[in-house]
């Protein structure tokens, strides 16, 4: 359930994905609340723009590589030995991050890196590019490495997901030789369905049949669904973009979900991760 305790929704406003996301929030059996309209919409906007950019990534003709045999377009990346890509000094960090998807065929990366280009697609979506290029500069891509503004919030103790959250599927028994598919960072759309770079868009199912292909000869252990959800500081990216200075009081979206009975709450960097302790 959806509780907004100053003002009252505009659903109307809403496109289909903000609109399938408010639902899948309203009829839930927790509680989720908000302080305003502008904050739930915000949120709802963000995570609309993450499957947006899911679908576009998914469109375009980016490949799926190892860092070893990651490529990029020059003219806006710098690829590193380790096979990072640091934006060049003469661009724009919009620029940068929207060529990834218009000139896709220049570009192959791993998953991880895959979902942190679509947050930042997703963010300058909705913020523009003059904003998005004061915020984030100097845009090194590399697995789960981001920008401090680009804060992330990991739920572990059987949160709820909803469209356009992170969630990811471990394969355990990974044959040596495949490494690169040890589980696959996913974008939930919505509808049962997931977006995975190099996968595609697929059912949960698939994604795990797909993984279990590459298990070790012999392996009776099941790829599978990990028990966590992640997704951006939504307040925190708000107040930000908005102009406010969000260390004179501390802004989060963890304000807005249900807290569980035991849990323990822990900030490493930019990510801010929740567990509930063991009994």
């Amino acid at each position: 359930m959806i509780v907004i305790t100053n003002g009252s929704p505009d659903l109307a406003s809403l496109n289909d994905a903000e609109r399938m996301v408010y639902r899948e929030k309203d009829r839930s059996s927790r509680t989720y609340t908000y302080d305003s309209w502008n904050s739930l919409l915000f949120e709802l906007q963000v995570r609309a723009a993450i499957m947006e950019a899911a679908l576009a990534l998914n469109n375009s003709e980016v490949s799926f590589a190892s860092f070893k045999k990651s490529r990029c377009n020059e003219q806006f990346w710098e690829r590193k030995e380790n096979g990072a890509f640091l934006q060049r000094k003469n661009v724009r960090s919009s620029e940068a991050i929207r060529d990834i998807f218009e000139n896709g065929s220049l570009y192959a990366f791993e998953c991880a890196t895959a979902i942190i280009i679509l947050l930042y697609k997703a963010v300058l979506n909705v913020i523009g590019d003059q904003k998005f290029d004061k915020l984030f500069n100097n845009l090194y891509l590399y697995s789960w490495t981001y920008d401090h503004d680009l804060r992330l919030i990991t739920l572990n103790h059987g949160a709820e997901a909803f469209g356009g959250d992170i969630q990811y599927f471990k394969n355990p028994d990974v044959n040596p030789e495949w490494i690169e598919w040890q589980g696959e960072n996913v974008i939930k759309m919505g509808a049962g369905l997931y977006y995975g770079h190099g996968m595609g868009i697929k059912t949960g199912d698939e994604v795990i049949e797909k993984l279990n292909r590459v298990r070790i000869q012999g392996s009776t252990v099941s790829a599978y669904l990990m028990d966590e959800v992640t997704f951006p500081d939504f307040a925190y990216l708000q107040k930000i973009v908005t102009g406010g200075d969000p260390t004179a009081q501390p802004v989060s979206s963890l304000s807005t979900i249900p807290t569980v009975l035991g849990q323990v709450v822990a900030t490493i960097g930019g990510r801010t991760i929740v567990r509930k302790m063991q009994a």
